[in-house]
């Protein structure tokens, strides 16, 4: 006999087993309906039945003249997202450390940099593009597409280390001080390796959120498309399953963000516990053999 017995479920839980069901379907199965079309034959379409089975339409991604200039963004998209998640986790970390002790004004400055969260993306891109008009610079996916995606990722950055740095214990930090650490020092050798897990969160965040980014880059991408511009362009012009194969594409390059970035979390997380139990070890009591002797029996 099982020894937990659940006895007959009420209609409730097939009620809500049900509902799950069709909201797991309604979420992935358009994704998954686009990842099979995308192996579409040479002849095949946007629709089913299959028309054979190939990589073709991966293959015509990269030909411009037919899908249009993908891999120049894809490139440029890449490059952009590295530069934001770069920024992202430098920003992030300094104002974290800043913030850990309050000055004048940090109230404001605070809510002035979340305030990112809360401006529709659409405006936010179209104040960036019309203040680069008015100074006179040309607006262009390295610079002002930069400083508006920038708006959106930093308050992410920002409120990922208010939660680890509140959680550092401040007392690794004293004896490091006590040990004659210098600033440089203790930043290097004790803040960094312990905030490492929230500064690849910030990575992620800054890397993904670039990545995808379509109405803060819309009016300040200049003459040059980023990847979901490309794509949103593709929309109207192209009608063969090249669409597809670019959305899988795209999907696999943010699977391999998220993964790196939780592997190397697992690891991280995997030595310390390794060391941890080595340091255990180490500090166990050891008893000799005349200790052993002198105690006698009990």
């Amino acid at each position: 006999m099982s020894q937990f017995s659940y006895g007959k479920r009420p209609w409730t839980f097939y009620a809500l087993g049900a509902f799950f069901a069709l909201f797991v379907l309604f979420l992935y199965g358009p994704m998954i309906t686009i990842y099979i079309l995308s192996f579409q034959g040479p002849n095949g379409g946007l629709t089913f039945p299959m028309n054979g089975v190939s990589l073709h339409w991966f293959v015509a991604l990269f030909g411009q003249e037919r899908t249009g200039d993908f891999a120049g963004a894809l490139v440029r998209s890449l490059i952009l997202a590295l530069i934001v998640f770069v920024l992202t986790v430098v920003f992030s970390l300094m104002a974290g450390l800043a913030f850990r002790k309050r000055f004048k004004g940090s109230t404001f400055i605070f809510y002035m940099a979340v305030a990112g969260l809360i401006m529709p993306g659409l405006f936010l891109s179209l104040g960036t593009g019309l203040l680069f008009r008015v100074l006179g610079i040309p607006t262009n996916w390295y610079s002002s597409a930069l400083g508006a995606q920038l708006t959106w990722t930093l308050p992410f950055g920002l409120l990922i280390m208010f939660a680890v740095l509140s959680r550092f214990n401040k007392e690794y930090e004293e004896a490091g001080r006590d040990l004659g650490g210098s600033r440089l020092q203790l930043l290097w050798h004790i803040l960094l390796p312990i905030l490492l897990p929230g500064l690849i969160a910030v990575a992620l965040f800054g890397f993904t959120l670039s990545y995808d980014e379509f109405p803060r880059t819309l009016l300040t991408v200049g003459p040059r498309n980023t990847l979901p511009l490309e794509i949103w362009a593709m929309t109207t012009t192209v009608t063969s399953p090249a669409l597809y194969a670019l959305g899988t594409l795209t999907t696999v390059i943010s699977f391999i963000a998220i993964t790196i970035s939780l592997g190397s979390i697992a690891i991280i997380q995997r030595r310390r516990a390794g060391h941890r139990r080595t340091e255990s070890k180490e500090n166990q009591p050891t008893v000799s053999g005349n200790q052993r002797r002198s105690a006698g029996p009990l």
